[in-house]
């Protein structure tokens, strides 16, 4: 599994970008290639989690979409991940 997190600032630009973005998300869910993913409550950024350990698949994925490269957006993190405790459906044990 791959963790993507993503910074967005006061830049209201992200948010034209932002149905787009959400729709291709939904592609890659229904693809098996993003098991979840969405804001934080704060709207501080958001959490991606890809249930695959290609980076490259992930690389792919963030550059298809213009939405992390728009202003007010910044990809913090992109790094595998392993549960430790617990569990979530669908993930790859």
């Amino acid at each position: 599994m791959i963790a993507v997190i993503l910074s967005f600032s006061d830049d209201p630009a992200r948010l034209e970008l932002r149905p787009g973005h959400r729709e291709r998300a939904a592609e890659l869910h229904a693809q098996g290639v993003l098991l979840a993913g969405g804001p934080f409550a704060d709207q501080s950024g958001a959490l991606l989690l890809f249930s695959t350990d290609d980076m490259s698949v992930v690389r792919a994925a963030l550059d298809a979409d213009p939405y992390y490269a728009a202003p007010g957006v910044q990809v913090v993190t992109v790094q595998p991940w392993t549960i430790a405790t617990g569990a979530i459906p669908g993930a790859a044990s």
